[in-house]
């Protein structure tokens, strides 16, 4: 028996799409790129030295932000289990989510524009509880619509039997 908490015994899961990877670094590029050009242009403009060492920090970031975002999308995952619906996250900080089918009252599925590029989608599911919402970002949106039907189907069968 396994006393690993982030690694249920028998459990089997769903990588989300490694396109995540690819949206999430291009919209931290589209943030980051006109704050790198302000900050070269400060220091270009007024002389001031030390304050080329702005662009640097921006530039480390960046960098950091490259290698943070595929691990972080790495670990992320779903698994479908007979009575719920587990969802792991984080490298530093790990968090799983166990929400059973019967506690759902209902499940979304969004795709903004950049994730149609992808082709996309995240799921979302809420239950009575505010604080127990969970979100599946990155699915294909041909999964994400699998997985919402799949999902709404297990919580009305779940619901009809109290």
């Amino acid at each position: 028996m396994t006393t690993e908490p982030f690694e249920p015994e028998g459990v089997t899961w769903t990588p989300v799409s490694p396109r995540l990877i690819t949206a999430r670094l291009l919209l931290a590029g589209l943030w980051l790129l006109p704050v790198l050009i302000g900050a070269v242009l400060a220091p270009a403009l007024s002389g001031v030295a030390w304050l080329w060492t702005i662009p640097v920090a921006v530039l480390l970031i960046g960098g950091w932000i490259a290698w943070l975002v595929p691990r972080q999308v790495r670990a992320m995952g779903y698994a479908e289990r007979a009575d719920d619906l587990l969802l792991r996250r984080g490298i530093l900080f790990r968090s799983m989510v166990v929400v059973p089918y019967g506690r759902m009252q209902y499940v979304d599925v969004n795709a903004g524009p950049l994730a149609r590029r992808f082709d996309i989608a995240t799921v979302q599911l809420h239950t009575a509880s505010p604080t127990s919402e969970m979100t599946v970002d990155g699915l294909p949106t041909e999964e994400a619509a699998r997985l919402r039907d799949q999902l709404a189907s297990r919580g009305e069968a779940r619901l009809a039997g109290l």
